[in-house]
């Protein structure tokens, strides 16, 4: 390339924004000349290297942006602590992604402290890697965000910007409970997202208990319709993490105790 190239070049892919070819080109250029690629291949490369660094970036931002739990992923996760959940079910639900496609939802059961949040979490973390867009948040908070949008009257536009999640993630949907203002609000969010975008629930109350949730009995009953028409439904019913820690720090600071005396 000419002095003038060297130049200009640098300039030229800034204003298309094309950093990552604007950080590799002498390099890459370097190599071409000296092992004499054709002008195709150098093009090729350079090319290949933006678009992955981009896809990169593009990760980094949906997960910074995703609100899922730091260090909730596939590879912390205690599979021996769960031995009711089958391992090849929830590594399928994290790299088959035809589910999210087709806005399938994920509900997920069980006694606190079993692992249903860092489950959900390590799907999302995994559909992340895989491109897609996800929303980890509790239940709680969203319902009550959704309640400042209803009286704002702007319900709509909140649910309708949901949508740029393939996912959205409501964590322990059993601590809303229907004298919270309008929690109506919930059904809003489902009732939009019905076959057209996926939700997963965890939750520590069985269906039966859901009408300590909404407000009417007949909104209880089309909620949990409209989650199991297209779901696959996971119930966690192993010993609680938590409880079997403590039990366990509890024993080590016995036997330490003893060994001291």
């Amino acid at each position: 390339m000419s002095p003038r190239d060297n130049a200009v070049l640098p300039t030229l892919l800034n204003t298309l924004h094309l950093p990552s070819i604007g950080r590799n080109w002498m390099q890459i250029t370097e190599t071409a000349d000296r092992e004499g690629w054709p002008a195709a291949k150098t093009l090729a490369t350079l090319v290949e290297i933006e678009v992955a660094d981009r896809a990169s970036r593009r990760i980094q931002r949906h997960r910074a942006e995703s609100g899922l739990p730091a260090g909730k992923t596939f590879a912390c996760f205690d599979f021996t602590a769960a031995p009711g959940i089958r391992k090849a079910h929830l590594l399928n639900l994290a790299q088959d992604v035809g589910w999210i496609d087709t806005g399938n939802n994920l509900l997920v059961f069980g006694q606190s402290g079993t692992g249903k949040s860092h489950a959900v979490a390590a799907i999302g973390s995994a559909l992340i890697d895989a491109g897609r867009r996800v929303l980890f948040t509790s239940t709680t908070d969203i319902v009550q965000k959704l309640q400042v949008a209803r009286r704002e009257l702007s319900l709509s536009a909140a649910l309708d910007k949901l949508d740029k999640y393939h996912l959205v993630i409501l964590d322990d949907l059993s601590y809303v409970r229907k004298d919270q203002a309008e929690t109506s609000v919930l059904f809003e969010l489902i009732a939009h997202r019905y076959e057209r975008h996926s939700i997963a629930i965890t939750a520590n109350q069985p269906f039966s208990e859901w009408d300590e949730i909404f407000p009417q009995p007949a909104m209880t009953v089309a909620a949990i319709d409209r989650l199991v028409h297209h779901a696959t439904i996971i119930e966690m019913n192993g010993p609680s993490y938590r409880k079997r820690a403590a039990a366990e720090r509890a024993n080590t600071t016995v036997v330490e105790t003893v060994a001291d005396n």
